[in-house]
C-alpha cells in the first residue's frame, strides 16, 4: 500500500461543502442502518418505515413542516453568533426564555385584539431571549469567560425556569394537575394557513430568512461582522467595534431563538408546558454546519433534520427503537460535517520517495 500524505490545496476545494454534506448524510444513514441491524432490525423495513413516516402521508410530511419551523429559526439565530466565531450553544435556553416572554404576554394582557397582542409577544420573545443571550457577551467581554460554558449551563436555568413557572405561579387550577398554564386566548393564537395544520410561523421564517440575508449582503454592519469574524484581534486592528459586535450578534442569535419559542407556543400548543422543550437549540448547531451558516441552506437543512426526526418517531412506534436513536443521528451528522471540513483545505496525495 502507497504511503500517502497530506497536502494543502492551493485554493478551497470547488464543490467541496456540497461533497462533504452528501458524503456525511450518506456515512450518517449507513451508521443508522448498521444500528438498526445490531438490535435484530432489518434495515430495509427500516428504511421503508423511515420514509412512510415523513413522505408517506399528508399528516406526516405537515408534522415534519411544522417541526421544521422552530429548527429553522433557532438555526438562524446559531449562525449569525457563528459568523462572528461567538459559540453560542444556549439556542436551547434562549428558546425557553421566548417562550416565557410570549406567555407573559399572553397571560397579562388576553383582552387585547389580535393585532395587538401578537406582536406584543412577538417583542416580548425577542427581547426575553435577546437579553438571555446578551448574558454570557458580556461575561465574555468583561471576564473572558467562555462563551461555550456560559451559554450551555444558562441552557439549564432557562428549563428549570419554565418548570418552575408551569408547576407553581401560572400553573392551570384546571388542568387535574398536570404543568401547563391556561389556554391562551384566540387573540393570542397565530393561526393555520387555510385548512391546513401549518400555520403562519412560515411568514415569521420568510421575513427572518430574507431579513438577515439582506442584513448580510447589503449592510455595512454585516459587512463589519463578516470582517470581524477573523478574530478580536483582526477586527481592532481593522478599527471595528468588536465589543459591540459580540453583543449585538449575541443579542440577535437570542432574539430568533427566543422568536421560536414564541411562535412554537402560539401556534402548536396554545399554552406554555414542558413538551415544548425538545431540543431544537441543540438540532440548531447541527444545522447552521450542514448549511454552512447560509439561510437558503439552513431552510433545507432544517427541514432534512425535521423529516429525520418524525421519521425517527415513526420507527420507534412501527419497530420499537430507542428514543435517542435520532439524537444519535444527529450528531452522527455533525461530526461527520466536521471531520468532512479537513478535506476542504486539505487533501490526501502519494509520498515522494
Amino acid at each position: 500500500m502507497p504511503a500517502l500524505r497530506v497536502i494543502k490545496r492551493d485554493e478551497p476545494w470547488r464543490g467541496g461543502a456540497l461533497a462533504i454534506v452528501l458524503g456525511a448524510l450518506a456515512f450518517s444513514l449507513g451508521a443508522g442502518i448498521l444500528m438498526l441491524a445490531a438490535q435484530g432490525k432489518s434495515p430495509v423495513q427500516g428504511a421503508v418505515v423511515l420514509w412512510q413516516g415523513t413522505f408517506g402521508n399528508v399528516f406526516a410530511l405537515e408534522d415534519a413542516l411544522r417541526k421544521s419551523v422552530p429548527i429553522f429559526l433557532c438555526s438562524l439565530g446559531v449562525a449569525v453568533a457563528f459568523r462572528m466565531q461567538v459559540w453560542n450553544i444556549g439556542a436551547e435556553g434562549q428558546f425557553a426564555l421566548g417562550a416565557i416572554g410570549a406567555t407573559w404576554a399572553a397571560l397579562s394582557f388576553p383582552g387585547l385584539p389580535k393585532i395587538v397582542l401578537l406582536p406584543v409577544m412577538f417583542l416580548a420573545a425577542l427581547l426575553a431571549g435577546g437579553l438571555w443571550a446578551l448574558i454570557p457577551a458580556w461575561l465574555k467581554l468583561k471576564l473572558k469567560v467562555s462563551e461555550i460554558i456560559t451559554t450551555l449551563m444558562l441552557n439549564y436555568i432557562a428549563i428549570l425556569l419554565l418548570d418552575y413557572l408551569v408547576f407553581g405561579v401560572w400553573k392551570d387550577p384546571t388542568s387535574f394537575g398536570f404543568p401547563m398554564t391556561p389556554e391562551f386566548s384566540p387573540a393570542a393564537i397565530l393561526g393555520p394557513i387555510g385548512g391546513t395544520r401549518l400555520h403562519w410561523g412560515f411568514a415569521v421564517c420568510l421575513v427572518a430568512g430574507v431579513g438577515l440575508w439582506a442584513f448580510f449582503r447589503f449592510t455595512l454592519l454585516g459587512y463589519e461582522l463578516k470582517a470581524g469574524g477573523e478574530g478580536a484581534r483582526v477586527a481592532r486592528y481593522a478599527g471595528l467595534p468588536y465589543g459591540f459586535l459580540v453583543g449585538f450578534v449575541m443579542t440577535v442569535s437570542g432574539a430568533l431563538a427566543g422568536l421560536a419559542g414564541c411562535v412554537e407556543t402560539s401556534a402548536v400548543l396554545g399554552r406554555l408546558q414542558p413538551s415544548l422543550m425538545a431540543g431544537y437549540g441543540y438540532t440548531a448547531i447541527v444545522v447552521a454546519w450542514l448549511a454552512r451558516l447560509e439561510p437558503l441552506p439552513i431552510a433545507l437543512a432544517s427541514f432534512l433534520l425535521a423529516v429525520l426526526r418524525v421519521g425517527v418517531e415513526n420507527l420507534q412506534l412501527e419497530m420499537q427503537i430507542p428514543a435517542a436513536y435520532g439524537m444519535i443521528m444527529e450528531g452522527l451528522i455533525l461530526l461527520s460535517v466536521l471531520a468532512g471540513q479537513f478535506f476542504q483545505t486539505f487533501r490526501l496525495g502519494r509520498r515522494e520517495g
